[in-house]
């Protein structure tokens, strides 16, 4: 039985079998916010329950992201400097600031305006693959809408965005030898992306569009322009965070939809479910699983004394899974309510693009129960090796094609 603080969550390879969700069952049991050494670092507070990590991200002043960063590996100097440039590194006011910059185009109402576009688009994804009977589901299918749906509200042109598709594979997989093999890949990948974005913001000083880019460029922040390096951050932060989250949960719904068959029946029966069964993929399996806060002085939370410079990482599918919040908290359940899980974080960090992802979301698991319900899992997935990001790097599945009967394919 391990005991606190005996895995070193800050290694990738604690993860490779997917979140251990018994230790940190035993955490919040045994101690919420526990200390865990670090291999390369001086260590760092782990926040395990619903009620301390909603405290911590709504107590900036306390709490900061801007001092070291979101990710818990420190930083050289030179990197953090750079890093503060990414709105997901700010703290108020700051942060405020930034976001009050793109907001306004991600806002329910005009997501909900996407709606018959993001149908169409998945639609099309689906019928490149119906007829087969299987595929590689994450790059044929999850990736595709998000980067399709993100590109094109950055005015990224249809024949670059694979590219952009693996610069965020570089970025976001830097504990994992196939996206990088150095620190160095990393480092140009992000190099990569800052010069398409400068290409993008020319082409959209030449002809401006009604796209993200061209707010950016135009966009007055007290008097003066985004700096090269604002606006650069800002494309790599929509561009990555934008398909890299969706094509996780996308993949994850499939794939606990394929493990949980009653549930699947259910939405098969009950298509007015979906938005539901969403959140419950959401809760049970957050794309991201961590982010860190710098504690700017001595404080207290459940017990633990937090001392000014210490690092906090808030776990998100153990709060997600916690026991005084969240009934049979280990269950799938498609039709939980209430489900106020925090896998789009809470505060003034909240998920800028939460309303464009759960649309996205929604939208296509109603297609692909509508079009090839019987979605099973052909082989085991293989998983991205990372610390921060839960995701699947290839699941092959297979499915009753369609225009054949698939009612005798859905296992009960």
């Amino acid at each position: 039985m391990l005991k606190p603080g005996e895995l070193d969550l800050s290694v990738a390879a604690e993860f490779d079998d997917g979140f251990p969700h018994d230790y940190f069952k035993m955490l919040r049991a045994a101690a919420p916010v526990c200390w865990h050494p670090e291999r390369d670092g001086p260590g760092h507070w782990v926040v395990t329950r619903y009620e301390d990590l909603k405290h911590v991200s709504r107590n900036p002043q306390l709490f900061s992201s801007w001092l070291g960063g979101t990710t818990v590996r420190d930083m050289p100097p030179e990197n953090l400097d750079r890093s503060r440039a990414m709105m997901l590194n700010m703290d108020p006011p700051q942060h405020a600031k930034y976001r009050r910059l793109v907001q306004r185009g991600f806002t329910p109402r005009m997501i909900q305006q996407l709606a018959t576009h993001i149908r169409q688009l998945a639609g099309a994804i689906i019928d490149r693959i119906a007829a087969r009977g299987e595929c590689e589901f994450v790059s044929e299918v999850a990736a595709e809408l998000p980067m399709q749906v993100i590109c094109e509200m950055l005015g990224v042109p249809e024949e670059d965005r694979h590219n952009i598709y693996e610069l965020s594979n570089r970025l976001i997989g830097f504990d994992d030898p196939e996206y990088q093999r150095s620190p160095e890949d990393g480092t140009q990948a992000a190099m990569e992306l800052f010069f398409y974005a400068t290409k993008l913001s020319e082409r959209a000083a030449r002809a401006p569009g009604d796209d993200i880019v061209t707010t950016l460029i135009s966009a007055d922040l007290d008097g003066e322009k985004l700096t090269d390096l604002d606006f650069n951050s800002f494309f790599l932060l929509l561009a990555v965070a934008g398909n890299e989250t969706t094509r996780t949960s996308t993949s994850q719904g499939v794939r606990l939809l394929a493990e949980h068959t009653e549930q699947r029946r259910r939405l098969i029966e009950q298509p007015a479910l979906i938005p539901s069964a969403v959140e419950e993929i959401l809760r049970f399996n957050p794309p991201v699983m961590y982010f860190r806060r710098t504690a700017t002085q001595d404080t207290e939370l459940h017990g633990a004394r937090i001392r000014a410079g210490e690092k906090i990482t808030m776990w998100y599918p153990s709060v997600n899974r916690d026991e005084a919040v969240f009934p049979d908290a280990d269950a799938f359940d498609v039709g939980r309510s209430p489900n106020d899980h925090l896998a789009f974080g809470v505060g003034e960090h909240f998920c800028l693009g939460a309303s464009l992802a759960r649309l996205e979301l929604v939208i296509l698991f109603e297609e692909l129960l509508r079009r090839v319900p019987d979605i099973t899992l052909d082989r085991p997935v293989r998983r991205l090796r990372s610390s921060l990001i839960d995701g699947i790097k290839e699941m092959h599945v297979r499915f009753t094609p369609e225009g054949r009967s698939a009612s005798v394919a859905v296992p009960g």
